[in-house]
C-alpha cells in the first residue's frame, strides 16, 4: 500500500462521450492517469480504494435528460460513473474515517477522489460478502424493498408477478414475497434463468417472455385467479397485458421500463382503462427517496441472508480491463444473476 500522499497510477474506465442507446465496448476507453493519495487539506472528501464495481441497466444513454437525475453515467473524457464498494484510504469527513468499507456512488477507476458522500454509505456488516452491497444489500436490494413494502403494501396470500425476475431487483422481490407467503411468478429472458427462478429463488412458477407469442394468456395461464400485485421492471407489452389480469384493488410499482429505454417512439399503453374498473393504484418511484429507510431494509434482509433463506447469484468479472465487456453484456442478458466486476479484493 502506498504511503501518505504519495501520488500512484490509477488505471481507469473512461468514456469517449456522451451515448446514446445501450453501450458499446467502443464506447468506452482505457487510461492511466495518477492520483495522490491525499485528501485536499479542509476538504470534507472522501479517497477510497475501489474494489467492486456495479453493472446496472441505468447506466445507458438517456434520450432526454432527466430532472432531479443523482448523476449519468457517461460524460465525455470522464470516468465511467456507478455505484461500487471501496475501502477509504483517507478522509476529511466526519462520517468516514480511514479503514471503512462503504458503497454509493464511485468511479470506474482503482482508486477514487469522491467529493459526493452523500450519496455515500458507511459498511457496518461485513460478516457478508463485500460484493453484495452492489446488489442484493445496496441500490437494487433497496429498490426492491421498497417498492414491494412502501408502495404494494403486501399482505399474506395475494398473488405477486415479477417481471425481469432474475435481474438484481426482481430476485429479491419475488423472495421477500414468498417470505411473507405469497403466491409467486415471474417473467424473465431465458429457459435456464426460468429454471433457477424456480429451483433456486422458490419462485411458485416463471415463464420465459420470448417464447410466449401472447402475453395475456401467459399470465391466464399463471394466474387463473388474477394479480394483486405487479413489481414492473420492463413496461410496454408486458404491462399492458398485466392490466388486463389485475384483481380489484390490485397495486402496481413501476421501478423501470427496460422495454422502453431504447425507443425513439416509446410504446402505447391501452389498457389503462382497468385501473378505473378495478380500482387499480400504480405508482412509479425512484430508490433515492428512501434511502432514509436503508436501516429498517438490513434489519429485515440481513437476518433472512445469515439463515440462508434468501438466495442471491452474482456473475463476476475480474479485473477493471473485463468492465466494459461485462457493463455491455447486461444489456443483452449475457449475465447470469448481478453482475459485479472485481477491481481488488481488498
Amino acid at each position: 500500500m502506498a504511503g501518505d500522499g504519495e501520488e500512484v497510477r490509477n488505471k481507469q474506465v473512461l468514456a469517449r462521450d456522451y451515448i446514446d442507446g445501450n453501450p458499446k465496448e467502443t464506447d468506452m476507453y482505457f487510461n492511466t492517469s495518477s492520483i495522490s493519495l491525499k485528501v485536499p487539506e479542509g476538504s470534507k472528501e472522501v479517497l477510497v480504494k475501489n474494489l467492486y464495481l456495479s453493472c446496472d441497466p441505468y447506466m445507458r444513454g438517456i434520450k432526454a435528460k432527466i430532472p432531479d437525475r443523482l448523476f449519468y453515467s457517461f460524460a465525455p473524457h470522464s470516468p465511467i460513473v456507478g455505484y461500487g464498494v471501496a475501502k477509504v484510504l483517507e478522509s476529511g469527513h466526519p462520517d468516514f474515517k480511514k479503514g471503512d468499507f462503504v458503497w454509493g456512488v464511485t468511479k470506474w477507476e482503482e482508486y477514487s477522489l469522491i467529493t459526493m458522500t452523500e450519496s455515500l454509505f458507511k459498511i457496518q456488516h461485513t460478516d457478508v460478502p463485500l460484493s453484495y452491497y452492489t446488489g442484493l444489500l445496496g441500490m437494487p436490494g433497496m429498490t426492491a424493498y421498497t417498492g414491494f413494502y412502501e408502495l404494494c403494501s403486501p399482505k399474506k396470500g395475494e398473488y405477486v408477478f415479477v417481471s425481469s425476475a432474475f435481474g438484481a431487483v426482481g430476485q429479491l422481490v419475488g423472495q421477500l414475497a414468498k417470505l411473507m407467503g405469497c403466491y409467486v411468478v415471474g417473467s424473465a429472458g431465458s429457459k435456464e434463468k426460468v429454471d433457477m427462478l424456480k429451483s433456486k429463488f422458490g419462485f411458485d412458477e416463471a415463464f420465459n417472455y420470448k417464447e410466449e407469442h401472447d402475453l395475456d394468456a401467459a399470465l391466464k395461464r399463471c394466474f387463473p385467479e388474477g394479480i394483486d400485485i405487479y413489481f414492473d421492471n420492463v413496461g410496454g407489452k408486458m404491462l399492458d397485458a398485466v392490466l388486463l389480469n389485475m384483481r380489484f384493488h390490485g397495486r402496481i410499482a413501476v421501478a423501470g421500463m427496460i422495454s422502453q429505454y431504447n425507443l425513439d417512439q416509446p410504446e402505447g399503453i391501452r389498457n389503462l382503462l382497468s385501473l378505473v374498473y378495478k380500482r387499480i393504484r400504480i405508482e412509479g418511484f425512484t430508490v433515492y427517496d428512501y434511502y432514509h429507510l436503508f436501516p429498517n431494509f438490513l434489519d429485515l434482509v440481513l437476518p433472512y441472508i445469515r439463515e440462508g433463506k434468501i438466495a442471491y447469484v452474482e456473475d463476476t468479472a475480474e479485473g477493471l480491463e473485463n468492465g466494459p465487456s461485462a457493463l455491455v453484456g447486461i444489456f443483452s442478458g449475457q449475465n447470469v444473476g448481478k453482475q459485479v466486476v472485481v477491481v481488488a479484493r481488498e
